[in-house]
This record gives C-alpha cells, structure tokens and sequence, in this order.
C-alpha cells in the first residue's frame, strides 16, 4: 500500500514537470515581426521572386551584358571564396559572419543594384532580408547561387563580350 500512495505523487509531479516544459516561455519581438510581415506582403503568387528581391543567373547575365553597374557581393567563407569569386569589377567578398559590422557595411553600394551570391543562393537570400531590413533597396539574392550561375553559363554565354566600361576589365 505504501509503494502505491508514494507512486501517484512522483507520476503527477511528472505529468506536472513535463506539461511546463513544453509550454513555451519566451515570446518573440512583434515589432520586428511585425516589420517581416510589411517587407513579405508583397509577395504573393507570380510577384514572389521580384518581391522577395531575387534574380535568376539569365537576369544577372542581362544586365551585366547591357553594361548596367551591378556590383556582385559574395558572402561565402574565405575557403570558398579562395577557389573562385566574381570577376566584376567592383565587386566585394565579405563572409556573411562579417557582412553586418559596421566597416562593411559602409563598404556596400546604395546607389546601384548588388546581387548577393554564395554556393547554393540560402544564405544569399537570408542577406538579402537582413540588408532591405535595415534600409539597402537595390540588393538581390542570386537564386541558386554560383551553382545556378556556373550551371547556367556555357562556352557561349561564358565567353561573350561585355559591353562598355567593364569589357577587357
């Protein structure tokens, strides 16, 4: 009778412990959500890629190609910067770890559009909210990345002139 009566408090204390364990304890910043929510309205159906900021390797290639003054910000790591990088002239490599500290941002372009890469185009996109966040506007995430980009660029496309101030550069 004693094991019993003992076994009904520890199994309620449990239930008890394990029931505030999973209620959660924090809450989240509604003004910072409030401000995703106003940046991500405008993305609904067909609009979504233009409106979350992203362009696609033809939409670079277009307008590297009409000479228009796009700076290309690569935010991968060092290691993967060391193996190949943008060759547009002005363009910058800052790691994403780095991107946010104030010397680098002052270092980035408000008056031209930049598109932002790294391997795969995820952590791109993420810079890229953080970036229109905190005030820059005409910044872009590559989709796809350097994958998408070197996948999309051929003998051809490759290996074409560009026009004006950035050809033979």
């Amino acid at each position: 009778m004693y094991m019993n009566q003992w076994r009904l408090p520890v199994l309620g204390g449990a239930l008890l412990t394990l029931a505030l364990a999973n209620t959660p304890a924090w809450s989240y910043d509604a003004d910072l959500a409030a401000r995703y929510a106003e940046m991500f309205a405008p993305a609904k159906e067909a609009a979504t890629g233009k409106e979350l900021h992203c362009m696609n390797p033809e939409g670079l290639m277009n307008l590297i190609k009409k000479g228009e003054p796009v700076v290309g910000l690569d935010i991968r790591t060092p290691g993967e910067a060391s193996v190949f990088t943008m060759a547009l002239p002005g363009s910058l490599s800052i790691p994403i770890n780095e991107l946010f500290l104030p010397e680098n941002l002052a270092r980035l372009p408000t008056d031209r559009p930049m598109v932002v890469l790294c391997q795969s185009g995820l952590r791109a996109g993420m810079a890229v909210a953080g970036l229109r966040q905190i005030g820059f506007e005409k910044v872009f995430a590559l989709q796809g990345g350097f994958k998408a980009l070197s996948d999309h660029l051929n003998p051809l496309t490759a290996y074409s002139p560009l026009p004006g101030p950035q050809a033979g550069k």
